[in-house]
């Protein structure tokens, strides 16, 4: 089994706020995979569900940011797993807001989330860091991840959200390089020009398969006259 961890703080008044994306995306990938309902467990919410093969369960900690730990603790102390088995979904101030890293071990750089579960279960869990961006100086920091996100940001906020759920089954099954994929695709989708045709004498020549754009007609040659056509046959009986 693996452990998928959203952290945020519990209650309408925090719910929509940057530093509860981690809740935000445990939720949309409980309601996109059919996970069970939502129960009072392990001083937090709980569900279980399946990602492919994966027996998965999601965890919100209800203790508040600051004691995250002690709910993260007690569910992989009664599910029997290892930090390996654990992975955390929390808010990252040194990421652009719709980047995302994946990231095991290491310190928790002032996040009181991931230092709570420091102290309870080590650092050798996985993170995806979920980028929310930077207000700029150290002062607004506390006020900026206890803000709402902005109606400008909920078009890439719901990209972001829906990448991650797609990819939720490559992230329980430890496959990064497609999980990243998975959310590129989402939030910075490629172009593809059968949605978008050129318009008619613009763009680049067609690719193979296409009439190839020809070359402008050349002008005719001039027919030669009847002096050069007696040099030229005598040239030939030399």
């Amino acid at each position: 089994m693996i452990l998928i961890v959203g952290l945020g703080n519990p209650g309408m008044k925090y719910a929509q706020n940057r530093h509860n994306i981690g809740f935000m995306a445990a939720d949309r990938i409980a309601g996109d995979h059919g996970f069970g309902p939502w129960r009072s467990r392990f001083q937090g919410e709980f569900a279980e569900g399946r990602l492919a093969d994966r027996r998965v369960a999601l965890l919100k900690p209800a203790t508040f940011m600051n004691l995250s730990g002690q709910s993260v603790g007690e569910a992989m102390r009664y599910l029997k797993l290892e930090p390996a088995d654990v992975i955390v979904l929390h808010d990252e101030l040194d990421l652009a807001s719709g980047k995302v890293r994946l990231k095991t071990g290491g310190g928790h750089a002032g996040h009181n989330g991931l230092r709570s579960i420091h102290q309870h279960i080590g650092e050798a869990y996985r993170r995806l860091r979920i980028g929310i961006g930077h207000p700029g100086h150290k002062d607004r920091v506390a006020a900026y991840v206890l803000s709402d996100f902005a109606k400008a940001e909920q078009e890439g906020l719901e990209d972001l959200l829906r990448g991650i759920s797609e990819g939720a089954a490559m992230l329980a099954a430890g496959d990064d390089g497609r999980f990243m994929n998975a959310v590129a695709a989402r939030v910075a989708p490629a172009r593809n020009s059968s949605d978008n045709p050129p318009a008619a004498g613009t763009g680049p020549a067609p690719a193979a398969g296409r009439a190839a754009i020809a070359d402008p007609p050349q002008p005719p040659e001039a027919p030669a006259s009847f002096t050069d056509r007696l040099r030229a046959l005598s040239e030939k009986f030399r």
